[in-house]
């Protein structure tokens, strides 16, 4: 497994990291099997949150006898400093350790409100305790991520970077790499919308400074990873060429199923809705086709235009506009295919 320093940092880590947002969704059994390979293959690099309900127990309970030699990054999406503290404390609980590497702010919208710069001090106590190595930020948004480089305050930025981001994104990692700040990268795979996870890796690894979160949850994905690390695709004009597709057919706005626009009042699954276009054209449709996922997908009729997963999404995406039209883009695909 090949390696790469963090920013100012200077933790080695490995260049395949691994997310466990997704390992939420498995069985305990089953997620400490893949994170114990994980290990055992060589990646040292593990990112979660508290948000994700029980991800951070499972790691903890699958890797804690080798605390040591992993760099663990898990975050807070407190509001205030009494509850970044008590979400601190839940961490090592769970993770069953007594220190974090990497302490990241989840997604903030305000990064200079006093209340913010309380929970800052609050997690500058924290690190002044030991609890916490290194003090980052998460983000969404572009203006956001830029003021936080530039603010000297953080040592890692995670924020959405892959083969079809936008040039204001590369942007931001070569800002990192100017103020030697950690940058990883998360949505490698655009919430699941890339399927060429080959053209994918080999993009990244173009940028030696650039550790992505592979958001794993099937035995069958780490095996790619691992050996797509071992041995690196080259990034030539096939490959581009793999890569210019997928940019022509995922132009203009598309969700990239971070789910912060959730929860939805009358229980529409949003994330998947958001996006259905592009997943019955790009995984097999069969398994969207099922009464199951009509009537989820009629859900969609239900909208009552309340608009607080538009004002939620990191992405300025007109959300409820956009799953009508998902909507109706479904029933004309159902028609033709079932």
């Amino acid at each position: 497994m090949k390696h790469t320093i963090l920013g100012k940092t200077g933790l080695k880590v490995s260049r395949v990291a691994f997310g466990a947002l997704p390992i939420q969704r498995i069985s305990t059994d089953a997620a400490g099997r893949i994170l114990r390979k994980a290990y055992e293959n060589g990646i040292n690099f593990f990112d979660t949150a508290r948000a994700y309900s029980d991800s951070e127990e499972k790691m903890g309970k699958a890797l804690s006898d080798v605390r040591e030699k992993l760099v663990i990054a898990t975050k807070t999406h407190a509001k205030d400093a009494k509850t970044l503290r008590e979400h601190l404390e839940t961490s090592l609980e769970k993770l069953k350790t007594s220190y974090i590497d990497i302490y990241q702010f989840h997604n903030p919208k305000d990064i200079h409100s006093e209340t913010f710069m309380v929970m800052m001090e609050e997690a500058k106590k924290a690190k002044e305790e030991g609890l916490i190595r290194f003090i980052s930020i998460t983000n969404h948004t572009a203006d956001i991520a830029k003021d936080a480089i530039k603010s000297g305050m953080y040592d890692t930025l995670q924020y959405p970077f892959s083969s079809i981001s936008s040039e204001d994104d590369y942007e931001i990692t070569l800002m990192c790499k100017e103020h030697n700040m950690g940058f990883i990268a998360m949505k490698a795979l655009s919430g699941g919308l890339l399927t060429d996870a080959e053209s994918a890796f080999a993009f990244l690894w173009q940028y030696d400074h650039v550790v992505p979160i592979w958001g794993i949850q099937r035995e069958e994905e780490l095996d790619q990873f691992i050996a797509l690390s071992k041995n690196p695709p080259e990034f030539d004009d096939k490959m581009k060429h793999r890569i210019e597709n997928d940019r022509k057919e995922l132009a203009g706005s598309f969700c990239r199923s971070c789910g912060y626009c959730l929860p939805c009042p009358v229980g529409i699954d949003i994330p998947q809705a958001a996006r259905m276009k592009f997943l019955l054209r790009r995984a097999p449709y069969q398994q969207y086709m099922s009464d199951e996922w009509i009537e989820k997908m009629n859900k969609i009729k239900e909208c009552i235009e309340c608009n607080k997963c538009k004002g939620r999404c990191p992405y300025h995406l007109d959300t409820p506009h956009l799953i009508k039209e998902m909507l109706k883009d479904y029933t004309d695909f159902v028609a033709r295919h079932k």
